[in-house]
């Protein structure tokens, strides 16, 4: 009896949160929102993603020094505005007087949550943020069923776990992984809803060791040549998901050779 316990105590901690629900046959995830079409981790680039019907736009969560949570993938400003200094040290106000290429603001997350409510999941990249303050606009939003969250320490991990832990999340595949056995491993160990990394990381074995398991595997297709060849080779591997730089241009590849 006591085995059995314990069997079933491990298989209900290792039992992930269900990913938001699909509406295509390939998740087609928008890096940074589709920047193809509009600049980087703006509303601008979000509307285009959902103008596409795509499935996820990627989103950077960091805070600023009074606390409050805005979209910026770099820690700093400086790359993406007409700013400079880093976000933990500029406030609200004076990140949202900054302007982007094409005069877009920053957008906080609350802004987005209201923007892809409905429309568009989002992958949610927890850069620099409390746990509780973001799960709190979240659920504000009514938006935990359309929130998938990239882990990137276990710290992260772990609070989310505590917080919401009916909220999927995601891990990048460490570089040392590079079977389906140790693939399997590594998931014992850190039970996930869904796997990141690059897409040259995966064998077709560990693809079906991950699906078997009900895990995702969405990883990343960030290439400078990116295009039908690599698209074709990483749909080879068996991949149902990839985050693109080109997410328009990938969907309607997708829906021509009738995978989408």
């Amino acid at each position: 009896m006591l085995s059995f316990l314990f069997t079933l105590l491990v298989a209900c901690v290792q039992e992930q949160p269900p990913l938001p629900a699909g509406r295509h046959a390939f998740t087609v995830i928008a890096h940074r929102g589709d920047h193809a079409k509009a600049p980087e981790n703006t509303l601008a680039a979000y509307q285009q993603a959902i103008d596409h019907d795509l499935d996820y736009i990627e989103a950077d969560l960091r805070t600023t020094r009074d606390g409050r949570l805005v979209i910026m993938h770099d820690n700093t400003v400086d790359r993406t505005t007409n700013g400079k200094g880093k976000v933990r040290e500029l406030t609200f106000e004076a990140i949202r007087q900054l302007k982007t290429d094409g005069g877009h603001q920053v957008p906080a997350f609350k802004e987005v949550l209201q923007l892809c409510k409905g429309r568009v999941h989002i992958y949610l990249d927890f850069k620099d943020a409390d746990v509780k303050a973001a799960f709190e606009e979240i659920k504000a939003a009514g938006m935990e069923q359309q929130v998938l969250v990239y882990v990137n320490k276990g710290a992260q991990y772990a609070a989310w776990r505590s917080i919401a832990p009916a909220v999927p999340l995601m891990v990048s595949l460490p570089e040392d992984v590079r079977d389906a056995a140790v693939l399997n491993a590594f998931l014992d160990r850190h039970p996930v809803s869904a796997l990141d990394g690059g897409y040259k990381q995966y064998t077709r074995e560990m693809v079906e060791a991950a699906v078997k398991r009900g895990v995702a595997v969405w990883p990343d297709m960030l290439h400078p040549e990116e295009g039908p060849a690599l698209w074709k080779e990483a749909i080879a591997l068996g991949l149902r998901g990839l985050q693109t730089d080109r997410p328009a241009d990938f969907a309607a590849y997708l829906r021509e050779n009738g995978i989408r």
